[in-house]
């Protein structure tokens, strides 16, 4: 007995010396300065004369909350929902500190986080979200601009403050069971898998969903948008269509994201919903490629965020700014603003850095630098469509780099449609009829774009510029680029478009620079490939004041061609 005891005492000393080390190292991380930007200064941004934005940090006690001190139970079996938020009501409730979540693996419900709490996930942690759909009830949420009701988000939060969710653990988000999976989308094995696993198909057999449920909620295009008078049980018919974002952070202050990565995501990957100094600093998104609706992080009618040293790989959209959709956008009023993005990588996405669709609100002051974009469909991508409304500007965008780009290098869409960027083997583009409608409180709004030091090694097209005829793209600065793609530059719509020293190094050069109804257009300093067939090809009554200066054509067999009524007196030379 005497030695049982003492072992036992032994036990209980080791115990107490990790504990101190382990609260040493969290205390040791509260005490550092605020998280300071790495190398963004006003110069990396021509055309900016202001200051930067000052993101604020939360601060914790050293106070430190294990959850099997709350029953919690790492055997992948038992469900740690309760016993995770019993820990985090607990150090909310002693003044706020961290909660810790060991290494194993730990099968849960939602989490939700509450003030002056910062949930620690410690290295080899494998926080694993149910699929039982049971343990999600419908919310009031919100689905890409529109209030919604939802099921409840894996890790959420609402108008809290002083928060966090750090170390160097995983969340997975179980979100194969939750999004539909097209068929032509993976291979004949995988396809025969994901049937043999349950749920259902549809008419054509084309297309999996998780239940009848989630079936009826696409059959009815039923997102799940909020009715006055329609009460949330009316909803529990489609239920399962209606997936939940994997983070949601509602109204809520001074919040970082730190160190973690978030996986297998049902929807949206980090949303982050009306609320201000936000820091999202080395976190990992990983979803495949396929994954339906798996934005890996979206900023929506936020301000004072600092984005700096992650990397996403991901099935939709990469970094994305959104501030709400048409009425409900406008009707809220909130753009996002004052946004530092720096030093990250995407991998596959629909696009790199992303403003829209949803962009009711608008947004302005973003400064993006020092970004990598490998395999994306679109490297720099600003997406609308009439009925939104909204203004974009004021965009500064620097050393950004990119390869394999399978769509367009930068574009500005107004014709955006809710489809891949990038058209499956089959698939037909539609184009947009071309008319002049009234402008309106629904007529979005893009101008002044700062883009300097792009380098492009590989897409499809290097330029796209798509305005609308009653308002066009305006204000677009693009210098110091080399682009390396299968098409140049295409403008259609769009005034004040400056181009200085950049390489449109296209493999079809007939033409190299297509202009369609644009005004002032300053072309100077532009690199054509050797022997271009044709420069530049101008086409439009309303195309005017094209101006190319500084360029040596010598490598062009032709200069210039006019279509489409476009008159000579639209272009000059210097």
């Amino acid at each position: 007995m005497k030695k049982i005891r003492i072992l036992f005492s032994v036990i209980g000393l080791l115990a107490l010396w990790c504990s101190h080390a382990f609260g040493q190292t969290i205390k040791k991380q509260n005490s550092k300065k605020p998280i300071a930007l790495k190398t963004i200064t006003l110069a990396s941004f021509p055309g900016y004369k202001g200051k930067l934005p000052v993101i604020n940090q939360p601060v914790f006690p050293a106070q430190f909350f294990n959850i099997k001190n709350f029953g919690a139970r790492a055997d992948g079996i038992f469900l740690n929902s309760k016993a995770i938020n019993n820990a985090i009501a607990a150090c909310n409730k002693a003044g706020g500190g961290t909660v810790v979540i060991p290494q194993g693996l730990w099968l849960t419900g939602p989490i939700v986080l509450q003030n002056n709490v910062n949930l620690h996930l410690e290295k080899n942690a494998l926080v694993q979200f149910t699929n039982n759909f049971d343990e999600f009830p419908l919310v009031e949420s919100s689905f890409e601009g529109v209030a919604a009701y939802r099921c409840q988000s894996p890790v959420s939060a609402s108008h809290a403050s002083n928060i966090a969710i750090t170390g160097e653990g995983i969340f997975d988000g179980a979100g194969s069971s939750w999004r539909p999976q097209k068929k032509d989308k993976i291979s004949a094995s995988e396809w025969k898998n994901k049937v043999a696993s349950g749920g259902v198909l549809n008419d054509d057999k084309t297309t999996w969903y998780s239940s009848p449920k989630a079936l009826k909620g696409e059959v009815d295009k039923n997102i799940g948008k909020i009715i006055p008078g329609k009460p949330m049980a009316d909803y529990e018919a489609i239920k399962d269509f209606l997936r939940p974002n994997f983070l949601r952070i509602y109204d809520c202050k001074n919040v970082v994201v730190q160190g973690v990565t978030f996986q297998n995501s049902p929807a949206w990957t980090l949303h982050f919903l009306e609320s201000e100094h936000l820091t999202v600093k080395g976190v990992k998104v990983k979803n495949p490629w396929y994954g339906q609706n798996t934005d890996a992080l979206d900023l929506e009618s936020c301000k004072n965020a600092f984005i700096e040293d992650n990397i996403f790989d991901t099935g939709d959209d990469g970094i994305c700014i959104k501030s709400g959709r048409d009425g409900e956008g406008r009707k809220r009023g909130k753009a996002t603003e004052n946004v530092i993005i720096n030093n990250c990588i995407v991998y596959h996405a629909h696009g790199g850095f992303v403003v829209g669709s949803e962009m009711s609100g608008g947004a302005r002051n973003l400064f993006v630098s020092n970004c990598t974009f490998m395999g994306t469909d679109i490297g720099l991508r600003f997406k609308t469509k009439r009925g939104r409304g909204g203004i974009v500007e004021n965009i500064y965008m620097a050393n950004i780099d990119m390869k394999d780009i399978g769509g367009e290098a930068i574009l500005f869409d107004m014709y955006y449609e809710a489809k891949d960027p990038v058209p499956l083997a089959g698939e037909k583009v539609s184009i947009p009829v071309r008319e002049t409608l009234p402008v309106t409180e629904a007529t979005p709004q893009f101008q002044n774009f700062f883009i300097s030091n792009v380098v492009c090694h590989g897409a499809a097209k290097g330029i796209y510029i798509r305005g609308l005829p009653e308002m066009k793209v305006k204000n677009v600065n693009i210098e110091n680029c080399v682009l390396q793609t299968t098409t140049g530059m295409y403008c259609e719509e769009g005034h004040n478009i400056n181009l200085k020293n950049v390489k449109l190094l296209a493999a079809n050069t007939d033409p190299v620079i297509t202009v369609h109804n644009s005004s002032n257009l300053l072309l100077e300093e532009i690199y054509i490939p050797k022997n271009t067939v044709l420069l530049l090809k101008i086409n439009g009554e309303k195309s005017a004041g094209i101006q190319l200066i500084q360029t040596d054509i010598s490598n062009a067999k032709k200069e210039v061609e006019f279509s489409g009524n476009a008159s000579p007196s639209s272009y000059s030379k210097q």
